[in-house]
């Protein structure tokens, strides 16, 4: 098999006055992430894992902030058509792996949820995605409650053999 690993990272300044969307899952908590989209640190890493591992552009240069057929745009319809564009390019999805890096909220007792939902979206089983949370100690933007960041990994296939 031909197999493609790609990496992902993204992350966004938190702020008042916006939902806090993570996986295209609304978390409770007082502020959420300031970007063009909905800002999803999530879905961003993995769109960009998966695009890295088709040898294809990055989430900045497909859905471009300076368009504004994206503004405040779902991440999640982000993620669909990049999953789209893997499948046009005849890649299937072997798994995913992320780490969303916060102080708070606590992610853990959203992570079944978000795995649920990227499985639905992605059209793949749940076993084949891995979220992760940690805290960054402290230290830094994300250490200060300031900010949320995440890294994905993603093994793509390709539909051919060598």
């Amino acid at each position: 098999m031909d197999y493609r690993v790609g990496i992902g990272y993204d992350i966004h300044r938190l702020t008042e006055g916006r939902k806090l969307i993570i996986g295209g899952i609304e978390i409770p908590y007082l502020k959420g992430l300031l970007g063009h989209s909905d800002a999803d640190v999530l879905l961003h890493s993995i769109c960009d894992a998966l695009l890295g591992a088709a040898g294809d552009k990055d989430i900045g240069e497909l859905f471009p902030d300076s368009d504004p057929q994206y503004e405040n745009i779902s991440s999640v319809q982000l993620l669909k058509e990049v999953n789209t564009l893997l499948k046009s390019k005849n890649f299937k999805i072997n798994n995913i792996d992320a780490v969303l890096i916060a102080e708070e909220p606590s992610i853990s007792p959203f992570k079944k949820l978000i795995r649920q939902n990227l499985a639905k979206v992605l059209e793949i089983e749940e076993e084949r995605i891995n979220i992760k949370a940690k805290t960054n100690e402290k230290l830094g933007d994300i250490g200060k409650k300031e900010a949320i960041g995440c890294y994905a990994v993603a093994i793509v296939t390709a539909g051919r053999t060598k």
